[in-house]
């Protein structure tokens, strides 16, 4: 597969620092910033929102590809994609099942609609995959680096 000289590949990834009070200040590889909340009733994300947004985004963005590839991109009016999750009763914290409500909205039948959230979910999306497919995790841990020229 070629790549296109022209096309630039968007980088990825994020950086999540706090000192010994207060919340994660999140930076993503591209400057974008997100603070954590977890108060009940603070408005913003806690990392579980985080979680559920990059699940429901990818849906939402995967469905509207899963419509080009069928042909009916046309026919596409909107897509609107809940994500809500149950955590675990025993073992390890974790989510235990993710409640997706897809809505799909456009001049399609049942099989047509169904389709498209198949593809989106099960072939698509990218985050939905990797949940679903038990990524390896690779940890480092260091101390921060100490400027031997300060001394």
């Amino acid at each position: 597969m070629s790549m296109n000289p022209t096309s630039k590949i968007r980088p990825t990834g994020a950086t999540a620092s706090m000192g010994r009070s207060g919340f994660p200040q999140v930076v993503s590889a591209t400057g974008g910033e997100i603070t954590i909340k977890t108060g009940a009733s603070e408005a913003g994300f806690n990392p579980l929102d985080l979680l559920y947004a990059s699940l429901s985004a990818c849906l939402a963005m995967s469905a509207r590809i899963a419509a080009g590839q069928l042909g009916v991109s046309d026919r596409l009016t909107g897509v609107a994609v809940r994500v809500t999750g149950e955590k675990a009763s025993e073992g390890l914290s974790r989510i235990a099942r993710f409640a997706i409500d897809m809505e799909i909205t456009g001049d399609f039948d049942t099989a047509i609609r169904d389709e498209i959230a198949r593809l989106a979910e099960a072939e698509i999306c990218t985050v939905s995959n990797t949940v679903n497919g038990g990524a390896e995790f690779v940890l480092a841990v260091r101390a921060p680096h100490q400027d031997s020229s300060a001394s």
